[in-house]
């Protein structure tokens, strides 16, 4: 049966952030954020392989994909991505529900659960770097070096550069380790045209670190706060196995799953077969149990 799909749009102060819809409108709502650069096609092949009576709502994060980018002198913090999840639930009036997270979308999915434990019943890491960790002696250096850097930018006319779409698929492959498939999947949202050709669509302001920072012990009290049951899955050729050590720690000490998977950064999407079978398992059996205590 094949899964229905919908566009969303739901308006914000800004503008507006899109995504995609996929399941039945009376199912189990599970909220999917992507990474850094990336937007909501990330779950594109994913999706079709997890239990279909929940209701996935994938996002393109502010700035990225076809949502809205901020206003000018606004800042991209994962912060403020938790507020716009935040917005975004609150308009499809949903107040229980399950998070998947890759990468930088996995932080933010974190910090929402810790900052709104109440709402959130179970919790996927997928290959994610714990909040920006920082040395406490840097945190200072390392949030004027940020904002130097953006408010530089502020003050540049930087243009976007135009492409053909082999070009942009080109940069994209030599980026990120994914598939030509995976790099055409997320092009769909990734690519705005313009004249002379293409140029990616996410805001470049995206590109400058997150200045909010965090020490491994503020991560871990947060992580502390959230409620719901959290599965974490690295990826064996991934970005964060071996920072993810204090974290991943934690998490086991709590009782929650932590698993390696064979593949790389975009397992998710370049081998979703890897992964899906772990977070089917986990929502289903989490879920039920939140289920039978009602």
């Amino acid at each position: 049966m094949t899964t229905p799909v919908s566009e969303l749009f739901v308006p914000v102060p800004w503008g507006e952030i899109r995504g995609r819809v996929w399941g039945p409108r009376q199912g189990y709502p599970v909220l999917c954020l992507h990474g850094w650069a990336d937007n909501c096609g990330s779950f594109n092949t994913l999706i079709p392989l997890l239990p279909k009576e929940y209701r996935y709502v994938t996002i393109d994060l502010a700035g990225h994909g076809l949502s809205s980018h901020y206003p000018p002198g606004a800042l991209y913090t994962c912060l403020s991505y938790v507020a716009d999840v935040r917005r975004v639930l609150d308009s499809l009036r949903v107040t229980k529900l399950s998070l998947i997270g890759h990468s930088m979308g996995a932080h933010v999915a974190g910090l929402f659960s810790a900052l709104f434990p109440e709402m959130v019943d179970a919790l996927v890491l997928l290959d994610a770097e714990q909040f920006v960790v920082t040395d406490a002696k840097e945190t200072t250096s390392k949030m004027r070096q940020g904002l130097d850097e953006i408010i530089q930018f502020e003050a540049s006319s930087k243009k976007k550069k135009v492409y053909t779409y082999a070009e942009a698929l080109e940069r994209l492959l030599a980026a990120i380790p994914i598939t030509k498939h995976s790099a055409q999947i997320l092009l769909e949202r990734g690519l705005v045209s313009v004249e002379g050709g293409f140029a990616f669509s996410r805001d470049l302001r995206v590109n400058f670190r997150d200045v909010v920072r965090m020490s491994l012990e503020q991560n871990l009290e947060l992580y502390s706060r959230t409620q719901a049951g959290v599965l974490v899955i690295l990826a064996a050729q991934g970005y964060f196995e071996n920072t993810l050590s204090s974290v991943v720690q934690h998490f086991e000490e709590r009782q929650c799953e932590c698993v390696t998977v064979e593949g790389d950064h975009h397992v998710h999407l370049n081998n979703p077969e890897h992964v899906a079978p772990h977070i089917s398992k986990f929502l289903q059996t989490k879920l039920s149990s939140s289920s039978s205590r009602l």
